[in-house]
């Protein structure tokens, strides 16, 4: 029998430790580690920060549900890997022996990247975390309160475009329910060169659609932007050409702001040192989601090391989304089966991008296939039945998490059925 121990309990995490139950039956024993005991449905948080949605419509606690398939939570930070020794040191000081390690922790963000960013001790919000999206709540009721200038973004090396525009929306949204957007002017701070960038050279027709959906809301923006630093009520913006040249210099003024950092590897796995991360933390895998040194560990999600699709005159980073995501849990649950089973890994993600951004009462649906260019399939449409979907899909993928199935029958057969697919 093996130990196959999960780092993480995200939009990754938590369906690859159903995957594993579906896919390897009961033989073998399954442990997912995670900081918190509940799952939190993250694309979630940027309703939070208007109060559209509570801490308790987008989370649960996950023991109870894990039980029911026979897999273990431990609900408490990883502290230190060591990975010859094929063993997780935790914040009890205790440690968990595995057999097979997948690494699907998130992030680290990266606010002390830039002076005066970030909701502890800095001047901005954020929407990364449930936490932070409560606390951006509580800072935006006083704001509706005396409103002023409104400033939403994403810093340089950000490689997560998609929430910081839905913020901006939903927040143009939420102020004109309230008959007060004539009182808030908004600017979008972005490091994408051009707006519907997202990280990925554009999707479709991002770039125009994008571009008209922030005029039409009234939203100015600053492309190629590297945020130098902030202070109360000021962000400072240095604005760069095509060819990386500063042209122009930016004191953007805000009474809210609310910006997305860049990301980095959290600290156990950055600990480890090159053979198991590149220089920003991210896990090295192969074309099979394997680390090539400590072919036992494997990875999926936000935290692994991928190149930007191109160079950008401002850094920016490659997003992984959601399909994309679940793409690499199915790759890397059918390949760890083999290797239990004495084969080589032969499965890849097909890294196929659906993507649902709300924008408060309209919204934006793109498809990639894959998500990295060159694609099959490139497609965006807007529309209000985006916004429908969104929340449709909220309450479908939270349910799919309590019942314990990562991708059920029906929902496998209607994506086949549009040539969408997690393996290639």
């Amino acid at each position: 029998m093996a130990h196959i121990v999960i780092m993480g309990a995200g939009i990754g995490g938590l369906p690859a430790a159903y995957d594993f139950r579906d896919v390897l039956g009961r033989a073998h024993e399954i442990t997912v580690i995670n900081s918190s005991d509940h799952f939190s449905f993250t694309p979630s948080n940027p309703w939070v920060a208007v109060g559209w949605r509570t801490r308790k419509d987008i989370t649960f606690p996950m023991a109870n549900y894990l039980a029911k398939k026979d897999i273990k939570l431990i609900a408490q930070p990883v502290t230190e890997m060591k990975p010859d020794e094929n063993t997780l040191v935790l914040q009890d000081g205790s440690s968990v022996k595995y057999d097979y390690l997948v690494i699907a922790t998130g992030p680290k963000l990266a606010f002390e990247e830039v002076e005066g960013l970030g909701p502890h001790g800095g001047h901005t919000h954020s929407v990364c975390t449930t936490d932070h999206a409560e606390k951006a709540y509580a800072a935006w009721q006083e704001f509706v309160k005396d409103p002023g200038p409104l400033v939403v973004g994403a810093v340089q090396g950000a490689s997560c475009f998609g929430p910081a525009y839905e913020t901006a929306l939903i927040y143009a949204t939420d102020l004109r329910k309230r008959k007060i957007r004539d009182k808030v002017p908004m600017t979008f701070v972005t490091s994408e060169p051009y707006i519907g960038h997202l990280g990925l050279g554009g999707v479709g027709d991002s770039k125009g659609m994008l571009e008209s959906e922030l005029r039409q809301n009234h939203i100015k923006w600053i492309c190629n932007a590297k945020v130098t630093k902030v202070e109360a009520g000021k962000m400072y913006v240095s604005e760069h050409n095509d060819s990386g040249e500063v042209i122009k210099e930016h004191e953007v003024p805000f009474k809210y702001s609310m910006m997305l950092p860049a990301f980095k590897g959290i600290d156990p796995v950055m600990k480890v040192g090159e053979d198991l991360v590149n220089p920003r933390g991210f896990v090295k895998v192969d074309a099979f989601q394997r680390n090539p040194k400590w072919h036992n560990i494997y990875s999926v999600g936000v935290c692994i090391a991928i190149p930007p699709v191109e160079a950008t005159p401002v850094p920016t980073g490659t997003p992984k989304t959601g399909y994309m995501i679940e793409s690499m849990v199915s790759a890397t649950v059918h390949n760890i089966k083999n290797a239990l089973e004495g084969k080589e890994p032969d499965e890849k993600g097909t890294w196929n991008a659906i993507c649902l951004a709300d924008m408060g009462d309209t919204g934006v649906a793109f498809v990639a296939m894959p998500q990295i260019p060159p694609r099959n399939v490139s497609w965006m449409k807007k529309g209000k039945w985006v916004h429908m979907a969104k929340v449709a899909f909220e309450k479908y993928f939270i349910n799919k998490m309590k019942k314990g199935s990562s991708e059920p029958l029906f929902e496998k057969y209607i994506l086949k059925a549009l040539g969408i697919e997690r393996l290639k």
